[in-house]
């Protein structure tokens, strides 16, 4: 039960940030827009400690642990296969064009 009042006081900080956002409108947008971020970060604060929000924080940082062990592929392996993929779009291209005009040459040919 905590939980659902947390995160409906979440929702209605968020709703009445953005409601705030644009009814100050006379106001500079910078203090307008820092009024916001301030709100979104009570709000995620406020969502972060519900079950829901411990959840979805624990699975944030397995996340970012798993990209972390990712081995990225150098800028070369990235070109040449990058390159390799140009190739066979183009390769694959003419071999469906060549189908295509065979089809198309023995359609008219039947159809004459």
């Amino acid at each position: 039960m905590a939980d659902n009042i947390k995160l409906i006081v979440a929702v209605i900080i968020l709703i009445a940030a953005t409601v705030s956002f644009y009814s100050f409108a006379e106001y500079s947008t910078i203090l307008r827009v820092l009024g916001l971020l301030v709100a979104v970060g009570v709000a995620l604060f406020i969502a972060a400690k519900t079950t829901v929000g411990s959840t979805l924080l624990k699975y944030i940082r397995d996340t970012q642990v798993e990209v972390r062990k990712v081995v990225w592929p150098t800028r070369q392996e990235t070109v040449q296969t990058t390159l390799i993929v140009v190739v066979m779009v183009f390769v694959v291209a003419l071999m469906l064009w060549a189908f295509d005009s065979l089809l198309g040459w023995a359609v008219r040919a039947l159809t004459l």
